[in-house]
């Protein structure tokens, strides 16, 4: 069996232990080194070539987000980062996503997390999920893309349209790439599932929104779906579709994680397929596991949808595309780039 080796970055000497200790418990994983903040962690990459690298965001001389720069111009390599849930905190994973990291992981309670015990389960998934990402496949960062030309609209433009999407590992640069070029007037509402924990997607939303021509929000309880606007499921809340008379209205829950998450993309396709007989395009794009193929199912099942996967050559991980094409789910698979111009060819 090859070890996946790991290199554990950040400033306090106990958060440097008590990473290496857990993941030295996984009998995949070997602790090559530790780092005590980014130029070192820069320079030991270099020397030490890990297959991932765990990264704290604050540290002194080389903070995360500048090593992370750094890093993925001169040695790309699998990032996780560790941050707070604080706004700052999030607003600086966002960033770090953006940037190049495929995942982040939040600290329970801050810098020095002394219950850092409650997450080690998912430092130990985390980083083996992130040794399967394929960094040759990361989205440059650009800082605005051009909306495609929308094109003439007859069909399902009529009213009743909606789009949703699903994604994970890799999902924050996607979304990016796809909301951007859609243009203000597309014809119809975006929802959205994006996994991620309580208190990141507001940020999320925030950044892509000051990227894009169309609105970008965090789903609100109980707000009418409005055309030209994306609503991104909160973390740690189910997104569900429910109509009440002249409309789509958001609906949040917290129920139990389905799939291991919450929100679940799912949840999200399964209340769209209960509408009946909702035109529907579902996108389905990067990340870990099978979420999304179930909901799917259903919505072959009971509406009018049209299903477009990402495709393997652009994923940075070829799981929930994956498993959607091999239930016979998908009409359509395309490269990260054709998703956008896909989605409004549907539409007309």
């Amino acid at each position: 069996m090859q070890l996946i080796k790991v290199l554990v970055v950040d400033d306090s000497a106990f958060m440097r232990k008590l990473i290496s200790d857990y993941l030295r418990s996984e009998a995949s994983i070997e602790v090559i080194g530790t780092a005590r903040n980014g130029e070192d962690a820069v320079k030991k990459i270099k020397r030490l070539r890990p297959d991932v690298v765990t990264m704290d965001i604050e540290m002194p001389v080389m903070n995360g987000l500048e090593a992370l720069k750094v890093i993925m111009d001169e040695h790309p390599v699998p990032v996780v980062m560790l941050s707070s849930t604080t706004k700052e905190g999030a607003d600086e994973t966002v960033k770090a996503m953006s940037i190049g990291a495929v995942d982040f992981l939040a600290k329970p309670s801050g810098t020095i997390s002394l219950d850092l015990y409650k997450v080690q389960s998912d430092i130990v998934r985390k980083v083996i999920e992130a040794s399967k990402v394929n960094m040759g496949k990361m989205v440059p960062d650009q800082k605005r893309f051009m909306p495609v030309e929308v094109p003439k609209m007859n069909g399902l433009a009529d009213g009743d349209a909606l789009i949703a999407i699903g994604t994970s590992t890799g999902g924050p640069r996607a979304l990016q790439k796809v909301l951007a070029e859609l243009p203000r007037s597309i014809p119809a509402p975006i929802v959205i599932v994006q996994h991620m924990p309580p208190g990141f997607t507001k940020s999320l939303a925030a950044r892509l929104d000051g990227l894009s021509d169309i609105t970008i929000k965090e789903a609100e309880q109980g707000e009418k779906l409005q055309k030209g606007t994306a609503y991104i499921a909160p973390g740690g809340e189910h997104l569900k579709i429910v109509s009440k008379g002249d409309g789509l209205f958001a609906q949040l829950d917290r129920g139990e994680p389905v799939n291991g998450h919450r929100p679940s993309v799912d949840v999200l396709f399964a209340s769209i397929a209960d509408l009946g007989h909702q035109n529907t395009i579902a996108v389905i794009m990067t990340g870990m596991g099978s979420d999304g193929t179930k909901g799917l199912a259903s919505l072959k099942g009971k509406g009018r949808v049209r299903v477009i996967a990402e495709a393997e050559e652009t994923c940075i991980v070829y799981g929930m595309p994956k498993a959607a094409v091999a239930g016979g789910y998908v009409d359509r698979s395309v490269e990260l780039g054709e998703i956008s111009q896909s989605i409004l060819n549907y539409l007309r």
